[in-house]
């Protein structure tokens, strides 16, 4: 890393890598490595320095952890609902929401254009969690990164499972076309491939007549699901976003 000028800036170096360790619950031999995860690449000359290898790594490390959670915690559930689960939580809002409640943006050293700005980008906070993530697993191991990233959100992935379990999309499809039409949506197999022991099915839903994208699952019920889900999404009572959420209208 580039050297630091002056005792001023040594020590305002030293008390934000002390509040960056406090939030990671250990402190750093490598100090270099923890400047490096809080240093964005608008402050340098050269972005190798900056902290968007830490970045890359830590968002690998993040999906490791959270998918063995699910996994260990949750035995009931199925893998189409564990993707589920695992997107939401590791999702660049979840990760900007997790940066902005540490305030991370204030740990990070930025250029002076971005400084100038009003706001940190979401983005930012988000790349700087997972960087921190990163520095965690290179310093202190699997096991350093685990505890920082389930101390932050361990609850994040309870509320997903949660709200997975009982979001009822052909619930909220049924109630839709009763009010709009009075038409009962109706749910067809259209295909099933695989062994007896591990089926996938293909369900098609129509509505009086229309009929929305089918879907694939690893039972009925979850097939079913997912084609509720299209159905409402074609008709405008619920957006996925960029980064697989799902809200409801």
């Amino acid at each position: 890393m580039r050297p630091r000028g002056g005792a001023d800036g040594w020590n305002m170096d030293t008390d934000r890598l002390d509040r960056a360790e406090a939030l990671l619950g250990f402190k750093f031999e490598d100090r270099d490595l923890l400047t490096q995860a809080l240093t964005h690449a608008s402050a340098t000359e050269e972005r190798l320095e900056s902290n968007e290898r830490l970045e890359f790594l830590g968002d690998a490390v993040l999906g490791l952890v959270i998918c063995e959670y699910v996994y260990r915690n949750f035995p009931d559930v199925l893998e189409g609902e564990m993707t589920k689960i695992k997107s939401t939580v590791v999702s660049r809002r979840s990760c900007s929401e997790v940066a902005d409640r540490l305030e991370l943006s204030s740990l990070l050293e930025l250029g002076k254009g971005m400084m100038s700005r009003s706001s940190t980008p979401s983005s930012v906070g988000a790349a700087v969690f997972e960087s921190l993530i990163g520095a965690a697993f290179l310093e202190g191991g699997l096991e350093a990164a685990r505890a920082f990233i389930l101390q932050e959100l361990r609850q994040k992935v309870h509320v997903a499972e949660e709200s997975g379990h009982h979001q009822n999309f052909k619930s909220v499809l049924q109630q839709h076309a009763q009010q709009v039409g009075g038409h009962s949506p109706v749910y067809t197999v259209l295909d099933e491939q695989g062994p007896d022991h591990a089926k996938c099915f293909e369900v098609g839903v129509e509505i009086n007549g229309r009929s929305f994208r089918p879907c694939w699952g690893s039972s009925k019920k979850e097939a079913e699901q997912d084609a509720a889900l299209e159905a409402l999404i074609e008709l405008g009572c619920a957006v996925r976003d960029e980064e697989g959420g799902i809200h409801l209208n």
